[in-house]
């Protein structure tokens, strides 16, 4: 594709294309576009142990062209090279491919490249100062590591931010050296396509914990949509006491809480993420109770009795066929 060495890449282009044939964007959009892209590239490198500097130079015509230099202070050229490959296909990558699964396909394409691999044949080159095999390993090893919902956000912040301005036709990501004379590498996404970057809902998949310990502090005692309050994992929680049966205990006095009384259940922790990719819990559930303790001993409740009965039942079942 090119005669650039994989080892001096070292830029990426950013490439906005317009339908005006002009060379001007708005300047707010421009940059917070570029602000989630350098938070993408801070992430890859952070996680991939690559002390980075990143410089931006001068913008180019042609639509609209920016560059980013990565420098490294340890001179590590093909670690510089692993994360522009990364970045580049997690950017420009098919949507419905994992972030995780990006990663490892990019590193995995970096290393099976011809000149990666006469090198590990040589092992000649005085430049390489490390064992490339290694190097791959352990990439392949911190990549796991890398904040999924951080840079899927971020991403997603990207192509919101490209989306609204209205002359932006697509955008192209190249990989080349700081010569800029030929490419590397190349990725694009047409404009049609944009909005299959962007996250729907800042709504998470929840957790669960189907033996989740709660410390009752008040249970509520009155009919409505009120939350109880209880300590789990140390952290004072307000959850909803979705199990109407087990409410229904609670409220007319069958069971009785005291202090110290504590609760086995089914507990599901809602998730949001904000803008910058941080997730917090914004909601707690309880949809089951297990069992509830009476001076240290635990009570099975009428519906884990149901449920463990309904459990077996099924499973005599299929011993019978």
């Amino acid at each position: 594709m090119t005669n650039i060495s994989i080892l001096d890449l070292n830029t990426i282009q950013l490439h906005y294309w317009f339908n005006d044939g002009g060379h001007t964007m708005d300047a707010v959009v421009f940059n917070k576009c570029e602000s989630e892209f350098l938070g993408i590239a801070k992430e890859i490198a952070q996680k991939l142990k690559v002390d980075l500097e990143i410089e931006t130079e001068p913008l180019g015509e042609g639509g609209l062209r920016s560059w980013f230099r990565f420098t490294t202070k340890g001179k590590d050229a093909l670690k510089v090279g692993i994360v522009l490959y990364v970045i580049t296909n997690i950017v420009c990558g098919p949507i419905s491919t994992t972030i995780d699964v990006l990663t490892r396909k990019a590193i995995d394409s970096y290393f099976e490249n011809e000149e990666i691999t006469q090198l590990l044949e040589q092992k000649k080159i005085a430049e390489l100062k490390f064992d490339i095999a290694k190097i791959e390993a352990e990439t392949k090893k911190l990549s796991a590591n890398i904040d999924e919902n951080k840079v899927e956000k971020k991403r997603s912040n990207y192509y919101e931010y490209l989306k609204s301005c209205d002359k932006i036709t697509k955008l192209s990501v190249s990989v080349t050296d700081s010569f800029k004379n030929d490419v590397f590498f190349r990725k694009e996404v047409k404009r049609i396509d944009f909005q299959n970057y962007i996250m729907t809902s800042d709504d998470l998949e929840p957790d669960e914990d189907e033996n989740a310990i709660i410390e009752i502090i008040s249970p509520v005692l009155k009919k409505g949509k009120y939350k109880w309050s209880g300590i789990y994992n140390g952290e004072v929680i307000q959850f909803a006491m979705k199990s109407n049966e087990f409410k229904t205990l609670v409220q007319t006095g069958r069971i009785v809480f005291k202090n110290g009384s504590s609760m086995n259940c089914h507990l599901i922790m809602h998730k949001k993420i904000n803008t910058e990719g941080i997730v917090k819990i914004s909601g707690y559930e309880v949809v089951f109770v297990n069992n509830y303790f009476e001076n240290g001993e635990p009570i099975e409740t009428p519906e884990y009795k149901r449920k463990q009965a309904k459990k077996e039942a099924e499973r005599r079942q299929l011993v019978l066929f």
